[in-house]
């Protein structure tokens, strides 16, 4: 089947739309698998309605309004979701933001990340890898050590003494 130059146009415009939403609004990451898999309504039985915001709708608490961002305590911190450790109170350090902030998780395969466009920006999101429990975002403004700076929300994490 021939298109005329008249539908090609219409054609060519329409995927140019189709890939400018792509660039601007990216692909849901709901699409991926991980090994800890719920509805949402069984997410909302053993999530605070805080908690499910943030871990399963990609929400943000308040700076400085949080459980974490003062802890100086040794421990673990576990992802709400899944208990899965994900960031260690040794690789904390105080970055002014009002938000707990690690300059590394407790092992690169604990977290994934995604890119995420919302609001009309362009950030690194990070997310638990066994549950796709958003924790916060990922910033290249952190300590030397390398340079990263993990801003987590303290309602996605549990944290373990010890």
């Amino acid at each position: 089947m021939r298109l005329s130059f008249t539908h090609k146009k219409i054609y060519m415009k329409q995927l140019f739309f189709v890939l400018i939403g792509f660039a601007l609004f990216g692909c849901s990451s709901d699409a991926q698998q991980f090994a800890v898999s719920k509805t949402p309504e069984e997410w909302k039985k053993m999530l605070t309605s805080e908690q499910y915001h943030i871990t399963r709708e990609q929400g943000t608490e308040p700076a400085f309004k949080n459980a974490y961002w003062d802890n100086h305590e040794k421990g673990t911190y576990v992802c709400v979701c899944c208990g899965q450790p994900v960031f260690s109170s040794a690789h904390k350090f105080e970055s002014g933001t009002g938000w707990p902030s690690f300059y590394q998780p407790i092992s690169a395969k604990n977290v994934g990340t995604t890119t995420d466009k919302s609001y009309s920006m362009v950030r690194t999101e990070v997310h638990c890898s066994r549950c796709g429990a958003h924790l916060g975002h990922l910033f290249d403004d952190g300590p030397n050590l390398t340079g990263l700076r993990y801003c987590i929300n303290s309602a996605s994490l549990k944290f373990n003494k010890g």
